[in-house]
């Protein structure tokens, strides 16, 4: 065959396709371990922020303080009651896979999925952090529509079940600059001290369209800065801390131990 013919040009560039995709392949699966147990850390991370016991300004390290400090457990969303360890370990469930599949998840219905979720998972984590054997921190995932996509993220919530220690999102598709200051260090630093719920039992946290004036504004105990030019965004915020925080959420679970059952 001439070695310019146009059947070993396709030939050749035939055998380099697929040596390439050989090398892609094997480096995707040879790289796969290490890419999971950073994802894992990664989340271990995003809690540990929740919670207060790591910023950029003071790191520690996260496997170990996340081993030292936080304790997960499965609990039944309707119920709030804590599931057997025995029964699902919460170290291999996946929540976002229970929450896709019909036999472990609830269809919302529209009245009441004010996080435009669609499905709910039946069963959630939950992360306890402790000082010896005193839960300081309940740290709770929350996830709900913004402008372009599902926000991810994790409330903490105080002992007394009424105040917020910290919120933090780690995955989102918001623009830069507008939705995307979810992300911003100051804004995040606005949220702990806020009340969870407003006198008359309902959900009162969310997100204020425009700036909170703590000398006129009656709610300010319940409310942050609107993100500027993000209003879908700041309303997705608002919604997940509605839904999260209410009966179809984690309502039942903050009720049991609001009453000290276990």
């Amino acid at each position: 065959m001439p070695r310019d013919s146009i059947p070993r040009t396709f030939a050749v560039a035939g055998a380099l396709c697929i040596v390439c995709s050989v090398l892609v392949s094997s480096a995707a699966v040879g790289l796969k371990s290490i890419q999971e147990e950073n994802k894992a850390l990664d989340l271990q991370k995003n809690i540990l922020v929740a919670a207060g016991l790591y910023s950029d300004d003071q790191p520690v390290d996260v496997r170990s303080t996340f081993e030292s400090k936080i304790e997960a457990r499965v609990i039944d969303l309707a119920s709030g009651q804590y599931v057997a360890a025995d029964e699902v370990d919460p170290a291999a469930y996946d929540q976002r896979k229970a929450a896709k599949e019909p036999s472990t998840s609830s269809k919302l219905d529209s009245s009441e999925d004010t996080a435009s979720i669609r499905r709910r998972e039946n069963r959630s984590l939950v992360y306890l952090y402790r000082e010896g054997d005193q839960v300081e921190q309940y740290i709770l995932p929350i996830r709900g529509m913004g402008l372009w996509g599902t926000l991810y993220g994790f409330l903490a919530v105080d002992k007394d079940l009424e105040t917020v220690r910290g919120l933090t999102y780690y995955e989102h598709k918001e623009t830069p600059g507008l939705g995307g200051e979810v992300d911003n260090p100051n804004w995040k630093k606005q949220w702990p001290g806020k009340k969870l719920f407003a006198a008359s039992g309902e959900v009162g946290l969310k997100v204020k369209k425009g700036r909170v004036d703590p000398k006129i504004d009656a709610e300010k105990t319940h409310q942050v800065d609107g993100l500027a030019g993000a209003t879908i965004t700041s309303n997705g915020v608002t919604n997940m801390m509605r839904f999260w925080l209410g009966d179809s959420g984690f309502g039942p679970y903050l009720e049991r131990l609001a009453q000290g059952v276990d």
